[in-house]
């Protein structure tokens, strides 16, 4: 066998007796989970050929489909794919599947084809692969990175520049001639040699050549650090693009923002029209903060994974020759820059029209409380003006109601001389006029006092 995994340590119980609490739920997928996606062990020389696609819309059922298109593989049952990881053993090859958030990955290793060693000249690779192209032109999803790894062994040269020469020619005649990147790994161990040129086939090379006695599992670290390198870089720069088409969006929205907050001190600007403005705005802003806050964070983590493969290499320098490292920071950086500047402007977009909208908000509060003065002090003199009202009418209520009880006393009186008593009614009446207005008054008076009370 080329690849040999590395032992898997035997499923803890679920329960050692009664020594310990009850397990988490959690506990043993976690704990397993530096055993997830084991390196391979690759038996120099070899050839590993990786295609990375993008998963999204793409279910674990439809690559399992796939992967049973395989010789020997029809009956690959899909509980298998659940660790998102799965390594597939041929005679003579092995395919690895991984399953990430937004790609998978599947990489093929083989022996090293005859006639594509470091004496040949722009070797073609992709021919004397073992896995059918068919399969590999149907893979579900968008290839995203695809790359042949050729890593053979060769005496490594001396650390001087006429030795490091004659390799360095070699390799570069194994390139066809083209300028190529290279350094020294491992602190001198190894090196890597890569042009970062994507070829008529689709592919990317990258060509390692190792000591020999190199042992399989260090071959396995070299071209797992390698390999992902190479993707979480590409990756990672998957918010620039998004970067780049949302700088004119961002530009036009600060300007409008700008020009919102400048109108905002000149009060004969309608605050109605403002706030439409303002929502407007803020429904734009937010709907790009929507769209694209997670490919910022991703490329942030993916850029931070850059960094940590970047310092596991652990390079040396090539004389006359730039370092991979070197080559993808000078390149990486500035792209990394602009997306995190990217995403800088569209949070602090979206700080500065929640304070304009509080400031629109303050005015419209001020304005709203001088209307309510206004009606205030309207209602005001209205109640004063009703309450002069209603005493003017409490006094002819008075008048009147004292006229009816006078009128009913005369009729008494009249009434009372014609039985035979001897009063007269108009003068009788008239003396009662006095303490009839002053009960009525005196009962008024009670009777507010009464409501004013309750």
């Amino acid at each position: 066998m080329i690849d040999t995994p590395l032992p898997m340590p035997p499923a803890p119980p679920t329960q050692l007796g009664n020594a310990l609490p009850p397990d988490d739920a959690w506990r043993h997928e976690l704990h397993n989970e530096v055993h997830a996606r084991p390196p391979a062990r690759i038996r120099l020389p070899a050839l590993v050929v990786l295609v990375a696609v993008l998963n999204e819309g793409v279910s674990r059922e439809q690559e399992c489909e796939h992967l049973r298109r395989l010789p020997g593989q029809q009956d690959l049952p899909l509980e298998r794919l659940s660790g998102n990881f799965l390594r597939l053993r041929f005679t003579d090859h092995t395919i690895k599947w991984e399953r990430h958030t937004e790609f998978t990955r599947y990489s093929f290793v083989q022996p090293l084809p005859e006639g594509v060693g470091l004496g040949e000249a722009d070797p073609v690779l992709l021919d004397k692969l073992i896995t059918p192209l068919e399969w590999l032109r149907t893979i579900p999803g968008q290839t995203v990175a695809a790359i042949k790894l050729v890593m053979l062994t060769a005496p490594l040269p001396e650390d001087t520049p006429s030795a490091q020469a004659v390799l360095m020619n070699q390799a570069v005649q194994w390139f066809g001639g083209r300028t190529v990147l290279a350094s020294q790994l491992g602190g001198g161990h190894s090196w890597a040699v890569t042009d970062f040129r994507l070829h008529p086939s689709g592919f990317e090379r990258i060509l390692v050549v190792a000591p020999p006695g190199t042992s399989e599992g260090r071959a396995g670290r070299i071209s797992q650090r390698l390999l992902e390198l190479e993707i979480y870089r590409l990756m990672a720069l998957r918010g620039l693009p998004v970067a780049k088409a949302l700088s004119p969006v961002l530009a036009q929205a600060e300007s409008e923002l700008a020009t919102i907050t400048a109108q905002l001190e000149n009060k004969a600007s309608s605050e109605q029209e403002l706030l439409d403005r303002l929502v407007s705005l803020a429904a734009r802003v937010e709907r790009a903060t929507a769209e694209h806050s997670y490919r910022f964070a991703a490329t942030r983590a993916y850029d931070a994974i850059v960094g940590q493969r970047m310092g596991e290499l652990r390079e040396k320098p090539i004389q006359g020759t730039q370092t991979i490292g070197d080559f993808l920071r000078r390149r990486l950086t500035p792209a990394m820059a602009t997306v995190e500047a990217s995403a800088t402007r569209l949070t602090s977009l979206s700080e500065r029209v929640a304070r304009t909208s509080a400031l629109l908000r303050t005015r419209v509060d001020i304005a709203t409380e001088a209307q309510n003065q206004q009606l205030l002090e309207k209602l005001t003199r209205g109640q004063a003006l009703q309450l002069q009202l209603q005493t003017t009418v409490e006094g002819l209520s008075i008048a009147a109601i004292s006229y009816y009880v006078i009128s009913l006393l005369l009729y008494v009186a009249k009434g009372a001389k014609a039985a035979g008593l001897p009063i007269h009614p108009e003068i009788a009446t008239g003396a009662l006029i006095p303490v009839v207005l002053w009960s009525v008054w005196r009962t008024t008076r009670r009777i507010h006092a009464k409501l004013g009370g309750h």
